[in-house]
């Protein structure tokens, strides 16, 4: 069996998405397993150079899981005609000029979400990927968890009958820093650097939704700063300029004429008391279900209980108990490392792949049109892209 190196260029994995997901658990489980299986028998080995500005960092990171090659000139690492993939999990405002620098120089890219801070700039590196020829593509994880499979599952079996609603819970609350350490980057609250719960998190929802249960027709959102102040990694306290919470509906194509209605409350200042901490809910004619990041639940119409309203008595059923759950009938691998072997394979025979930077600005615009609704109250509709 032959094995074919491929050179890939890592940017930002001394961050903790770029290192624990695309590095460590999808580049480096890679190449441990012997590379990329092919449809030919041919297995792609991934050969990354990490990237970056602090040589310390990242060549104790390259010693530490076994990369041989590191390097702080991005130039001469772009002028490496051996290395053909450039990947960027870097600052989101330094993304666009970094993968059309990458583009320039001939290669295929890869890169985290959002792919730029404006609709604007995401729609003119879409534009420019697509004309280059060069294959290009963006993380949509959330579309290769456990539980967000098992529901397309559901989905595609029919067991939703006419899909009525869906309900998105998202968050958990973080630490302001004063009292107990912080569990997410300051910058995630300064608007000026690039943070906000739309930008960060409505580009996720845009993909999840479009794929699984109908594509967005019209949205109305408000968000909202709900911590003033809050206290960085060094103890300091700052002004927190971007939204840390968000509260949305939107309609989705259905089926017959009639919308789906999606209900998406996102926050950083919430406490939890649910499955997980994300669960969508939802609800159709001959059955429901409810997915978080691992298990899914659900209760068909034949066995959906009868509750009866009585404020007088206390309520004696547990409605938890009240739903089965979907049974693990196979084995999940990591949702970054799936995408990434799927990128892998269009690079490497040309395999069909449709999570392009195209679908990256459909999740800019979304972020756009809620901002926008929120700051003119009122609901907005979703405008095709020219792409």
């Amino acid at each position: 069996m032959a094995t074919q190196n491929l050179g890939i260029i890592m940017h930002g994995v001394t961050g903790r998405m770029g290192m624990n997901q695309h590095l460590i658990r999808s580049i480096v489980a890679i190449r441990n397993e012997g590379g990329v299986l092919l449809s030919d028998g041919t297995r792609i080995m991934p050969e990354p150079i990490l990237v970056g500005r602090n040589a310390e960092k990242i060549e104790a990171l390259a010693r530490q899981y076994g990369i041989a090659r590191w390097s702080t000139d991005l130039d001469a690492a772009l002028a490496n005609p051996d290395d053909t993939v450039f990947f960027d999990a870097g600052s989101t405002q330094m993304r666009p000029a970094l993968l059309d620098k990458a583009l320039k120089a001939g290669k295929h890219i890869y890169c985290e979400k959002p792919i730029a801070t404006t609709l604007e700039e995401a729609l003119k590196i879409a534009q420019t990927a697509q004309a280059s020829g060069r294959k290009h593509g963006v993380v949509q994880d959330k579309l290769f968890l456990p539980g967000l499979r098992k529901l397309d599952l559901l989905r595609r079996s029919g067991f939703f009958g006419r899909m009525l609603s869906v309900r998105l819970e998202f968050g958990y609350w973080v630490f302001e820093g004063d009292l107990q350490p912080i569990q997410r980057p300051s910058w995630n609250y300064r608007a000026e650097d690039g943070g906000g719960m739309i930008l960060d998190m409505m580009c996720h929802w845009r993909y999840v939704l479009d794929n699984l249960f109908g594509e967005v027709q019209s949205i109305s959102c408000m968000g909202a700063t709900h911590i003033p102040e809050r206290w960085d990694e060094n103890g300091k306290p700052y002004k927190a300029t971007a939204d840390d919470a968000a509260y949305a509906t939107a309609t989705l194509t259905g089926h017959g004429g009639e919308p789906v209605i999606a209900q998406l409350n996102m926050s950083w200042v919430t406490r939890v008391r649910r499955d997980d901490l994300v669960t969508f809910h939802v609800d159709g004619t001959h059955g429901s279900a409810v997915a978080g990041l691992q298990d899914c639940y659900i209760q068909d119409r034949m066995a959906t209980p009868r509750p009866v309203w009585n404020p007088d008595v206390k309520q004696n059923m547990n409605f938890f108990d009240q739903w089965q759950k979907v049974p693990d009938t196979e084995s999940f691998d990591n949702g970054f490392k799936i995408q990434w072997e799927h990128f892998i394979r269009h690079v490497a025979e040309d395999a069909p792949y449709r999570w392009t930077l195209g679908e990256g600005a459909k999740g800019l615009q979304l972020v756009d049109l809620a901002i926008q609704s929120w700051r003119e109250r009122r609901w907005i509709d979703v405008p095709a892209l020219p792409l």
